[in-house]
């Protein structure tokens, strides 16, 4: 992490766990938007670390660059995504959700974006007790519920 930010002021920090089909290979279609979230300070990549599940169950680290993603995508900007947060038991974690033959990417981002406003919550004796996100397929269906009652 950047020394020069006081803690106080880093935003909210998240996780995602990405899986890729095990037939096939992440095609990096997603970086470059990752890239555009970091280039607009909405987001700063803290870890980014690519795992894939063998047939046999036992996990191994991939290095970004040997996904062979296609198309001119330039991964050395994350290749050095390391902050110390993500260690080899969070893989092995990250990873145990997996399907055998599957890969994933495991990202840790600051939500730099809401930096501002959770500092000033910290410095008035605020804290967060509670977080959640509600997955999209789950929306979707509760989306589809709506329509079908109308």
């Amino acid at each position: 992490m950047n020394d020069d930010i006081p803690f106080e002021d880093i935003g909210p920090i998240d996780y995602l766990v990405i899986e890729f089909p095990a037939d096939r290979s992440p095609d990096g279609s997603a970086l470059p938007l990752l890239l555009d979230l970091v280039d607009r300070g909405i987001v700063r990549v803290l870890d980014l670390a690519f795992v894939r599940k063998l047939a046999d169950g036992s996990v191994v680290g991939v290095d970004i660059s040997e996904l062979g993603f296609e198309g001119d995508i330039e991964v050395s900007v994350f290749a050095e995504a390391s902050s110390g947060l993500l260690d080899n038991a969070d893989l092995d974690e990250a990873a145990a959700i997996l399907e055998p033959g599957c890969s994933a990417a495991v990202l840790v981002y600051e939500n730099r974006w809401a930096a501002p406003f959770a500092a000033a919550l910290r410095h008035s004796g605020a804290q967060l007790v509670a977080s959640g996100r509600i997955p999209v397929q789950g929306i979707l269906a509760s989306l589809d519920a709506l329509e079908t009652q109308s």
